[in-house]
């Protein structure tokens, strides 16, 4: 019997237009919707048939005209969405009154200017979808533990301007309301959730984050320094700090200078800021090892898988596993490094996945991230991981360095661990190749998986090479030549000369002449079928410097 598993509270529909309204989104029709929870974020696309995340804010992307949203309206809100997003401007006609009142929608615009993804992942950062941490009410400083947002609008009120919550990256972590007030430089800064790059230019150059860093006071920018007609009000910017670590900084838009209340008032949020980013960044932690455990329990298929699989939303869910690793094999001394690149890597398989089947669960265990990706009609299912594997990769591009093995289809969690045997075993043979093939389903590499396996075995048991093969590899130690390799481009070619002869980078009459000696030497008979597969085994499994022999020699 499972035990229930409470669920975390999520974020309404108000609390999304407090804030994000002012620069993101404009209620064309709410009714009273705004107290309802929401639960995921969808985007429109008519050809897809999978299913709603419940309680979902529906991004109609490409949808404009009045009847079209209508129809909308009333499909969404038979799936049991909350609101729907459409391009500004959005005319509030009676049609699509009725239509949002029938179907229980709330219609929305999104402002000219902001982009899809922008919002996507704004209401990303506020919603608690799929969240498997500790669901207790918190509060620090008698704000919402965690609550950047909240925070921000309270900064804001105490300052009377508008604010934003940046990384040392000066990327936006969260914005007040009231942006609206402040100049066209701080509007792009929030809709691109960072700071221009021609902005931070000018305060690099003027030492004004050396300032902001190494200041315990706060520090004010005039905007007549830079040649930007964006930029016209100044800014008052504090720095953030645990110790003397710098985990971001405050930036207020201000028309006038701060008072010395609302000076120490703004010394007195950092303090506080300080405390919420630790907070979100222990959460974060805390939450990567609760569903790392929950996964790995999920995929292991023992006693506590069934619990493990309900836990992450994936009971009775046909699933497919993809395992990724990352290529290469780095100097002990960039351990740390590749610790951090794992992480990185596998958060965001985690937001692709999720932009893709947001019930998908990624987790990195041990070095290898898995991702459990819901196959809802499972027709196609080897195409599309393979779709979604490989688009991953390809946007990460070579920076990643990463492959991904896939898992044959487990039509419920019992064949979790079925899958994820095949999607580590095609993962290790894309990583003993060294990356050649970044993508590969477990069928796609079965004879390779099965020689690394046997290949184990024959280790284990100290097995070496005999006959033939032995032979061959005592002789180019002993002459330096590269009779095994020759060998083996031969098996390789099916008998072929010239494409053997071109896969070992010498002319046909060398080869053949090759060929000849390593009849005489390794005493192999190259027309018999048995003696060819003894040696094209022994050569599957030997080590990979052993297959490949030594730099090319003329044979004696």
């Amino acid at each position: 019997m499972l035990t229930p598993v409470p669920s975390k509270p999520h974020t309404s529909l108000g609390r999304v237009l407090e804030d994000l309204g002012d620069v993101l989104l404009e209620p064309v029709v709410l009714g009273r919707t705004t107290r309802k929870q929401l639960g995921g974020v969808v985007i429109h696309d008519p050809h897809d048939e999978s299913e709603f995340p419940a309680k979902a804010v529906v991004l109609g992307v490409g949808v404009r005209e009045q009847d079209e949203v209508a129809r909308l309206l009333h499909d969404v809100g038979a799936r049991g969405a909350v609101a729907l997003v459409v391009r500004s401007p959005v005319t509030p006609a009676p049609e699509l009154k009725r239509a949002a009142d029938a179907s229980g929608v709330a219609l929305l615009g999104l402002a000219r200017g902001a982009s899809w993804a922008q919002l996507a992942a704004m209401l990303r950062t506020l919603l608690a979808e799929g969240d498997v941490g500790d669901v207790s009410p918190q509060t620090l400083g008698g704000m919402p533990s965690g609550d950047l947002f909240a925070l921000a609008n309270a900064i804001a009120a105490l300052l009377d301007a508008p604010v934003t919550i940046e990384d040392r990256d000066s990327r936006v972590l969260a914005f007040s309301g009231r942006q609206d007030e402040a100049d066209p430089s701080r509007v792009e800064t929030v809709l691109g959730r960072q700071v221009p790059e021609r902005f931070t230019r000018g305060l690099e150059r003027d030492g004004v984050f050396d300032r902001l860093y190494r200041e315990n006071t706060p520090v004010f920018v005039d905007p007549q320094r830079y040649d930007d007609s964006t930029i016209v009000i100044p800014r008052v910017a504090l720095a953030v700090r645990a110790g003397d670590e710098v985990l971001g900084s405050i930036w207020a838009a201000i028309r006038e200078p701060l008072s010395e209340e609302r000076t120490q008032a703004l010394v007195d949020a950092a303090k506080l800021v300080a405390l919420h980013m630790l907070r979100l960044r222990a959460g974060a932690d805390v939450e990567r090892r609760l569903r790392a455990d929950l996964v790995s329990t999920a995929l292991e298929g023992g006693a506590g898988a069934p619990e493990a699989i309900a836990r992450l939303g994936l009971l009775g869910q046909p699933s497919i596993v993809l395992a990724m690793g990352l290529l290469g094999a780095p100097a002990p001394e960039d351990d740390l490094r590749l610790a951090a690149d794992r992480q990185r890597v596998a958060d965001a398989l985690a937001m692709h996945l999720s932009a893709i089947q947001p019930r998908s669960a990624v987790a990195l265990v041990g070095d290898v991230t898995y991702g459990i990706v819901p196959m809802p009609g499972h027709g196609d299912c080897q195409e599309r991981s393979i779709r979604v594997a490989s688009t991953f990769l390809e946007r990460t591009g070579r920076r990643a360095a990463a492959a991904i093995g896939i898992g044959p289809l487990a039509l419920d969690g019992s064949g979790l661990r079925a899958s994820r045997d095949g999607a580590d075993r095609a993962l290790r043979v894309l990583l003993t190749n060294g990356g050649a093939k970044r993508v590969a389903t477990v069928d796609d590499v079965h004879v390779d998986a099965l020689m690394l396996e046997l290949a184990d075995l024959a280790a284990a048991r100290g097995d070496v090479a005999t006959g033939p093969v032995a032979r061959l590899l005592a002789y180019d130690v002993q002459h330096q030549s590269q009779l095994v390799h020759t060998l083996r481009c031969w098996l390789d070619a099916f008998g072929d000369i010239g494409a053997a002869s071109a896969a070992a980078y010498v002319h046909p009459n060398t080869f053949r002449y090759r060929l000849r000696r390593l009849a005489e030497v390794g005493e192999i008979d190259l027309d018999d079928s048995g003696e060819r597969f003894a040696a094209m085994v022994q050569l599957r499994l030997l080590p990979r410097d052993a297959r490949t022999g030594p730099p090319a020699a003329e044979e004696s």
